[in-house]
């Protein structure tokens, strides 16, 4: 049996490539906004935007970034292999940008009373890290 090896038939976790450099800059304390103009295509900046936006009461703002990362994030992970569904382990540390973009987007979709959206993000979240869930809720 090869190791880490899906005994449940559902697809192998897709493991997103590592970009070192925005989390480097943003650990450094340079400006979110600074570091999306750098790595635009980033959904661990939008995650950092978002988040400081909703912390600021800018909701819609918050919103609006948090969608940015998530369809930042789909992109990565489709070009990682990702068919749409299956694990995006929050372990692995370059998934958290595009997890923490999810809660994110599900958070500013509940404070804007966007329901729908609230839970089938929340779902999609739960669905491909229930750590991502548990840890960022």
């Amino acid at each position: 049996m090869a190791i880490h090896e899906n005994l449940l038939g559902g697809p192998p976790p897709t493991h997103l490539p590592d970009d070192p450099e925005p989390r480097e800059l943003l650990a450094a304390g340079t400006a979110p906004a600074d570091v999306a103009a750098k790595y635009p295509a980033s959904s661990l900046v939008w995650a950092q935007l978002a988040d400081d936006a909703f912390q600021a009461g800018r909701t819609v703002e918050s919103y609006a970034y948090a969608r940015t990362g998530y369809h930042r994030g789909l992109d990565a992970l489709r070009r990682a292999g990702w068919k749409g569904h299956g694990p995006v382990p929050f372990e692995h540390e370059p998934n958290r940008g595009f997890l923490r973009a999810l809660h994110a987007l599900a958070r500013a979709a509940q404070a804007i009373g966007e329901q729908e959206e609230y839970e089938r993000c929340t779902a999609f979240l739960r669905e491909s890290s229930p750590t991502a869930a548990d840890t960022l809720s």
